[in-house]
Protein backbone atom coordinates (compact mmCIF):
# COMPACT_ATOMS: atom_id res chain seq x y z
CA UNK A 1 0.00 0.00 0.00
CA UNK A 2 1.24 3.15 -0.67
CA UNK A 3 1.38 6.08 2.21
CA UNK A 4 0.98 9.64 1.44
CA UNK A 5 3.61 12.07 2.67
CA UNK A 6 2.99 15.73 2.24
CA UNK A 7 6.48 17.53 1.09
CA UNK A 8 6.86 21.58 1.25
CA UNK A 9 10.23 23.19 -0.09
CA UNK A 10 10.85 26.69 -1.20
CA UNK A 11 11.09 27.30 -5.07
CA UNK A 12 14.97 29.15 -4.75
CA UNK A 13 17.20 27.02 -6.97
CA UNK A 14 19.14 25.27 -4.06
CA UNK A 15 15.95 23.27 -3.07
CA UNK A 16 14.47 22.64 -6.37
CA UNK A 17 17.82 21.43 -7.64
CA UNK A 18 17.61 18.95 -4.43
CA UNK A 19 14.44 17.98 -4.73
CA UNK A 20 14.52 17.61 -8.77
CA UNK A 21 15.06 13.93 -8.89
CA UNK A 22 12.67 12.63 -6.22
CA UNK A 23 9.79 15.28 -7.79
CA UNK A 24 10.34 13.83 -11.60
CA UNK A 25 10.32 10.25 -10.42
CA UNK A 26 14.07 9.79 -10.76
CA UNK A 27 14.21 8.27 -7.62
CA UNK A 28 12.40 4.81 -6.33
CA UNK A 29 10.46 6.26 -2.94
CA UNK A 30 8.29 2.56 -2.72
CA UNK A 31 6.77 2.52 -0.67
CA UNK A 32 5.80 6.63 -0.06
CA UNK A 33 4.79 9.10 -2.69
CA UNK A 34 4.93 13.09 -1.98
CA UNK A 35 2.16 15.79 -2.40
CA UNK A 36 4.34 18.13 -3.09
CA UNK A 37 3.61 22.31 -2.30
CA UNK A 38 6.11 25.05 -2.85
CA UNK A 39 6.07 28.08 -0.81
CA UNK A 40 8.41 30.95 0.45
CA UNK A 41 10.57 28.98 3.01
CA UNK A 42 8.93 32.05 5.96
CA UNK A 43 5.11 30.33 4.75
CA UNK A 44 6.79 26.74 5.16
CA UNK A 45 7.88 27.56 8.74
CA UNK A 46 4.42 28.72 9.74
CA UNK A 47 2.88 25.71 7.92
CA UNK A 48 5.41 23.42 9.83
CA UNK A 49 3.96 25.08 13.34
CA UNK A 50 0.78 24.05 12.30
CA UNK A 51 1.96 20.51 11.45
CA UNK A 52 0.08 21.19 8.31
CA UNK A 53 3.20 19.23 6.54
CA UNK A 54 4.96 15.72 6.73
CA UNK A 55 8.80 17.00 5.40
CA UNK A 56 9.60 20.54 5.40
CA UNK A 57 12.33 22.88 4.17
CA UNK A 58 11.97 25.31 7.45
CA UNK A 59 14.74 28.12 8.76
CA UNK A 60 17.31 26.59 11.08
CA UNK A 61 16.03 29.05 13.55
CA UNK A 62 12.15 28.07 13.63
CA UNK A 63 13.31 24.46 14.34
CA UNK A 64 13.35 25.83 18.17
CA UNK A 65 9.69 25.84 17.58
CA UNK A 66 8.85 22.84 15.89
CA UNK A 67 10.98 19.86 17.82
CA UNK A 68 7.62 18.89 19.71
CA UNK A 69 6.52 17.52 16.41
CA UNK A 70 9.80 17.39 14.38
CA UNK A 71 13.28 16.23 14.12
CA UNK A 72 15.65 17.25 11.50
CA UNK A 73 17.07 14.86 8.71
CA UNK A 74 20.59 15.09 8.00
CA UNK A 75 20.37 15.80 4.37
CA UNK A 76 18.45 18.18 2.02
CA UNK A 77 19.73 21.77 3.99
CA UNK A 78 21.94 24.51 3.19
CA UNK A 79 24.53 25.45 5.60
CA UNK A 80 28.02 27.15 4.56
CA UNK A 81 30.24 29.78 4.71
CA UNK A 82 30.20 32.70 2.68
CA UNK A 83 26.54 32.83 2.27
CA UNK A 84 24.75 34.32 4.98
CA UNK A 85 22.22 37.05 4.70
CA UNK A 86 23.22 40.51 4.07
CA UNK A 87 22.17 43.84 4.97
CA UNK A 88 21.37 46.71 2.26
CA UNK A 89 20.66 50.05 1.37
CA UNK A 90 19.76 52.57 -0.74
CA UNK A 91 22.33 54.61 0.69
CA UNK A 92 25.65 54.10 2.41
CA UNK A 93 25.21 53.64 5.88
CA UNK A 94 27.65 52.71 8.61
CA UNK A 95 26.64 49.89 10.68
CA UNK A 96 25.71 51.76 13.82
CA UNK A 97 23.78 53.83 11.55
CA UNK A 98 21.39 50.70 11.61
CA UNK A 99 20.53 51.17 15.69
CA UNK A 100 17.25 53.37 15.09
CA UNK A 101 16.48 52.22 11.30
CA UNK A 102 13.30 50.83 10.17
CA UNK A 103 14.74 47.65 8.74
CA UNK A 104 12.56 44.88 6.46
CA UNK A 105 13.51 41.16 7.33
CA UNK A 106 11.49 38.33 5.70
CA UNK A 107 10.19 36.74 8.11
CA UNK A 108 10.19 36.62 12.02
CA UNK A 109 10.98 32.94 12.11
CA UNK A 110 13.83 32.96 9.66
CA UNK A 111 17.58 32.99 10.42
CA UNK A 112 18.23 36.16 8.77
CA UNK A 113 15.66 37.67 11.46
CA UNK A 114 17.69 35.47 14.31
CA UNK A 115 21.09 37.00 13.12
CA UNK A 116 20.33 40.58 12.78
CA UNK A 117 19.01 40.04 16.59
CA UNK A 118 22.27 38.31 17.67
CA UNK A 119 24.35 41.14 16.42
CA UNK A 120 22.34 43.66 18.82
CA UNK A 121 22.65 46.39 16.31
CA UNK A 122 19.08 47.32 15.68
CA UNK A 123 16.69 48.63 18.34
CA UNK A 124 13.60 49.32 16.50
CA UNK A 125 10.79 47.01 15.40
CA UNK A 126 11.01 45.40 11.94
CA UNK A 127 8.78 44.98 9.10
CA UNK A 128 8.40 41.46 7.95
CA UNK A 129 7.36 41.14 3.98
CA UNK A 130 8.40 38.39 1.70
CA UNK A 131 11.94 38.15 0.74
CA UNK A 132 11.45 39.27 -2.85
CA UNK A 133 9.78 42.11 -1.98
CA UNK A 134 12.88 43.67 -0.03
CA UNK A 135 15.14 44.83 -2.32
CA UNK A 136 12.33 46.73 -3.86
CA UNK A 137 10.83 48.12 -0.70
CA UNK A 138 15.04 49.59 0.24
CA UNK A 139 14.89 50.96 -3.17
CA UNK A 140 11.79 53.04 -2.71
CA UNK A 141 12.07 54.02 0.69
CA UNK A 142 10.01 52.28 1.91
CA UNK A 143 12.07 51.16 4.87
CA UNK A 144 15.70 52.40 5.81
CA UNK A 145 17.36 49.09 5.03
CA UNK A 146 16.52 45.29 4.02
CA UNK A 147 17.66 42.13 5.32
CA UNK A 148 18.44 40.11 2.32
CA UNK A 149 18.55 36.21 1.36
CA UNK A 150 18.92 33.55 -1.37
CA UNK A 151 19.48 35.42 -4.60
CA UNK A 152 19.47 38.76 -3.62
CA UNK A 153 23.16 38.39 -2.90
CA UNK A 154 23.68 38.17 -6.12
CA UNK A 155 21.61 40.89 -7.55
CA UNK A 156 21.42 43.91 -4.71
CA UNK A 157 24.58 45.87 -6.89
CA UNK A 158 22.30 45.60 -10.27
CA UNK A 159 19.72 47.59 -7.90
CA UNK A 160 21.74 50.12 -6.94
CA UNK A 161 21.98 49.02 -3.28
CA UNK A 162 24.55 49.35 -0.88
CA UNK A 163 25.81 46.27 1.77
CA UNK A 164 25.86 47.56 5.17
CA UNK A 165 26.93 44.82 6.78
CA UNK A 166 27.58 40.55 6.03
CA UNK A 167 25.47 38.90 8.62
CA UNK A 168 27.10 35.37 7.58
CA UNK A 169 30.90 36.88 8.28
CA UNK A 170 29.91 38.67 11.35
CA UNK A 171 28.48 34.83 12.00
CA UNK A 172 31.74 33.02 11.17
CA UNK A 173 34.00 35.40 12.81
CA UNK A 174 31.92 35.54 16.25
CA UNK A 175 31.77 31.56 16.47
CA UNK A 176 34.09 29.65 13.57
CA UNK A 177 31.06 28.25 12.60
CA UNK A 178 29.24 27.37 8.89
CA UNK A 179 25.90 28.93 9.04
CA UNK A 180 22.84 26.88 9.40
CA UNK A 181 20.10 28.81 6.89
CA UNK A 182 18.17 25.80 6.51
CA UNK A 183 17.00 22.34 6.78
CA UNK A 184 14.85 19.39 6.46
CA UNK A 185 11.98 18.68 9.03
CA UNK A 186 10.21 15.78 9.36
CA UNK A 187 7.40 14.91 11.37
CA UNK A 188 8.10 12.66 14.59
CA UNK A 189 5.42 10.06 14.67
CA UNK A 190 6.44 9.30 11.70
CA UNK A 191 9.12 7.01 13.07
CA UNK A 192 13.11 6.88 12.89
CA UNK A 193 12.92 4.17 10.19
CA UNK A 194 11.12 6.62 7.90
CA UNK A 195 13.06 9.22 8.77
CA UNK A 196 16.06 7.49 7.90
CA UNK A 197 14.94 6.12 4.74
CA UNK A 198 13.45 9.51 3.35
CA UNK A 199 17.15 11.12 4.36
CA UNK A 200 18.48 8.73 2.21
CA UNK A 201 16.26 9.48 -0.78
CA UNK A 202 17.02 13.10 -0.36
CA UNK A 203 20.73 12.18 -0.81
CA UNK A 204 19.99 10.45 -3.88
CA UNK A 205 17.93 12.90 -5.26
CA UNK A 206 20.61 15.47 -4.75
CA UNK A 207 23.26 12.83 -6.08
CA UNK A 208 21.41 12.25 -9.38
CA UNK A 209 21.04 16.22 -9.97
CA UNK A 210 24.94 16.53 -9.15
CA UNK A 211 25.27 13.84 -11.89
CA UNK A 212 22.36 14.88 -14.03
CA UNK A 213 22.76 18.93 -13.89
CA UNK A 214 21.14 19.80 -17.28
CA UNK A 215 18.76 17.18 -16.65
CA UNK A 216 17.60 18.99 -13.48
CA UNK A 217 17.30 22.27 -15.24
CA UNK A 218 14.06 22.84 -16.73
CA UNK A 219 12.61 21.94 -13.39
CA UNK A 220 14.72 23.97 -12.10
CA UNK A 221 14.29 27.22 -14.27
CA UNK A 222 10.08 26.59 -14.15
CA UNK A 223 10.68 28.33 -10.70
CA UNK A 224 12.96 30.61 -11.49
CA UNK A 225 11.73 32.20 -15.12
CA UNK A 226 12.49 35.48 -14.00
CA UNK A 227 16.14 34.43 -12.59
CA UNK A 228 19.29 35.01 -15.04
CA UNK A 229 20.89 31.84 -15.84
CA UNK A 230 24.36 32.54 -14.27
CA UNK A 231 21.96 33.66 -10.98
CA UNK A 232 20.75 30.68 -10.90
CA UNK A 233 23.90 29.05 -10.98
CA UNK A 234 25.67 30.75 -8.55
CA UNK A 235 22.74 30.37 -5.91
CA UNK A 236 22.83 26.28 -6.60
CA UNK A 237 27.21 26.29 -6.44
CA UNK A 238 26.87 28.52 -3.01
CA UNK A 239 23.95 26.79 -1.18
CA UNK A 240 24.36 23.29 -2.33
CA UNK A 241 27.58 21.67 -0.92
CA UNK A 242 28.76 18.87 1.37
CA UNK A 243 26.45 19.94 3.98
CA UNK A 244 23.14 19.20 1.93
CA UNK A 245 24.45 15.63 1.22
CA UNK A 246 24.82 15.48 5.24
CA UNK A 247 25.52 17.98 7.76
CA UNK A 248 28.25 16.48 9.51
CA UNK A 249 29.52 16.79 12.84
CA UNK A 250 30.68 20.54 12.28
CA UNK A 251 27.06 21.26 10.55
CA UNK A 252 25.61 19.65 13.84
CA UNK A 253 27.37 21.53 16.36
CA UNK A 254 26.52 24.57 14.24
CA UNK A 255 22.74 24.06 14.01
CA UNK A 256 22.91 23.39 18.18
CA UNK A 257 25.13 26.70 18.93
CA UNK A 258 22.20 29.05 16.84
CA UNK A 259 19.11 26.69 18.25
CA UNK A 260 20.82 27.63 21.87
CA UNK A 261 21.42 31.36 20.67
CA UNK A 262 17.68 31.47 19.30
CA UNK A 263 16.74 30.40 23.16
CA UNK A 264 18.34 32.94 25.12
CA UNK A 265 16.63 35.29 22.79
CA UNK A 266 13.38 34.35 24.27
CA UNK A 267 14.62 33.78 27.44
CA UNK A 268 14.63 30.14 27.58
CA UNK A 269 17.00 27.04 27.05
CA UNK A 270 17.41 24.24 24.41
CA UNK A 271 14.44 21.42 24.95
CA UNK A 272 16.07 18.20 26.55
CA UNK A 273 14.70 16.53 23.14
CA UNK A 274 16.90 15.14 20.09
CA UNK A 275 17.43 17.65 17.06
CA UNK A 276 18.09 14.62 15.13
CA UNK A 277 16.78 10.90 15.08
CA UNK A 278 19.92 9.79 16.22
CA UNK A 279 21.18 13.21 18.83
Amino acid sequence: MVKSLRLGYSPCPNDTFIFFALAEGRIDLAPYRFEISLADVEILNQQARQCILDISKVSISAVLHLLKDYCLLRSGGAIGRGCGPLIVARQGLAVQELRDKLIAIPGKLTTAHLLLQMAELHQRSCVAMPFDRIMQAVWEGEVDAGVIIHEGRFTYEAMGLHRVLDLGEWWESETGLPLPLGGILIRRNLGAETGRFLEEKIRESLLYAKAHPKEAMPYVKTYAQEMAPEVVDQHIEMFVNEFSLDVGEEGERAIRFLLEAAAKQLGQSLPPISIFWDG
